[in-house]
């Protein structure tokens, strides 16, 4: 039997990987206002407030948080569910941008969890007495369930809060998601915060560029579990002809932009600390181009919880964690496996590093590695 021959347009594993840290911005750091950047990465998932500028500080040279937190305080961005139906930190343009284009998504999950209580209701009105009540205050999504429960009293409020989530776009305002400031994840209408109204619906066509520019090359699988989308393969096979295609190793066809770094799979890629809730390590079907199936399973946790992750020669090979005691810090590191005394050197280096971005100078720093897992 003849053998099967690999496509001529075959890219490897770590063909995809480099391509994918390139565009991270994750090959070197790089000189970029932040706005920019947010806007290149298509936001930045962000459940967890310093997650952003953790994110922005492994990727941009001499990052300042202040510079964020000054976008965030100034609505030049904002946090606001959007792919996934995750909570992410978007430009104000992109909210404008990508919030028309993930409401199919977030209609569909808001019917399929809640939709059965809330059979005949009026989404209109309800939409129109949600936005009444944030004006009055910010509120968690619980506590506007539970006022709009107040109207509607044969409703269950989860739904109700729910169903307000996915109809009535809505931001989280500080102090949440400012550096160095805590506050509740409270909620407000989007369009008024940020002074704009919002469409209710946009194509997914220019949000389908934009993965491919920031996360590429991907498969129709890569691009709907990226968005939370479905049905990308008819809106993938319309843009084809703006967009170049090859094959990874199983087989399986690869969209990409034709002018997107695709760098020498022998490119150097240096010992990197990525955020939690990272999208580079959540945004592919397969995510073995950074991440074996094996290691996983330790970061995608059940609780839903997704630690930081460390690059090691462009893969996950451990795992960080910032614990901050009274005054000062640890940054803690458990390793998948052993790693060379090099590797080891290099990960406490830049652990040290991330310890003096995020710890003012006078506090206590520590820096800890655990046995390998």
């Amino acid at each position: 039997m003849a053998r099967s021959q690999r496509h001529p347009n075959t890219l490897s594993r770590r063909a995809l990987n480099r391509a994918l840290l390139a565009r991270q911005m994750l090959l070197e750091r790089v000189h970029r206002p932040a706005e920019d950047a947010l806007e290149h990465l298509v936001g930045l998932q962000a459940q967890a407030p310093d997650a952003p500028y953790f994110g922005l500080w492994s990727r941009l040279h001499e990052f300042d948080p202040s510079e964020l937190a000054a976008l965030v305080q100034s609505r030049g961005a904002v946090r606001i569910a959007l792919m996934r139906s995750t909570i992410h930190l978007v430009t104000r343009r992109d909210c404008l941008r990508l919030r028309p284009a993930a409401q199919p998504m977030l209609e569909r999950g808001f019917q399929s969890a809640y939709g059965r209580f809330l059979t005949g209701i009026d989404r209109e009105r309800v939409v129109a007495e949600a936005r009444k009540i944030l004006a009055e205050r910010p509120l968690v999504s619980s506590e506007l369930g539970r006022r709009l429960a107040q109207r509607w009293r044969a409703r269950n409020p989860s739904a109700l809060a729910y169903a307000a989530r996915a109809w009535l776009p809505q931001v989280q305002p500080p102090p949440r998601g400012v550096w160095g400031k805590s506050g509740p994840p409270v909620h407000v209408a989007a369009d008024g915060w940020i002074g704009d109204s919002i469409p209710r619906t946009a194509g997914p066509d220019d949000m389908v560029l934009r993965y491919l520019g920031a996360f590429g090359p991907a498969t129709v699988a890569d691009t709907q579990q990226w968005s939370g989308l479905s049905r990308l393969a008819e809106v993938l096979e319309r843009l084809r002809p703006r967009l170049v295609t090859f094959r990874d190793e199983r087989g399986r066809e690869l969209f990409d932009l034709p002018d997107a770094p695709r760098p020498d799979p022998d490119t150097a890629a240096p010992v990197r600390f990525v955020a939690p809730f990272d999208n580079l390590v959540l945004s592919h079907d397969d995510r073995t181009r950074v991440m074996s199936d094996e290691y996983r399973r330790w970061v995608s946790t059940l609780n839903g919880m997704i630690p930081g992750t460390v690059l090691v020669d462009g893969f996950v090979r451990a795992t960080w964690s910032l614990r901050r005691q009274h005054r000062g810090a640890v940054v803690e590191v458990k390793p998948f496996g052993s790693l060379p005394r090099r590797v080891r050197a290099d990960i406490a280096a830049e652990g040290d590093a991330l310890l003096r971005f995020a710890v003012p100078e006078g506090q206590p720093r520590a820096y800890r590695e655990f046995a390998p897992v």
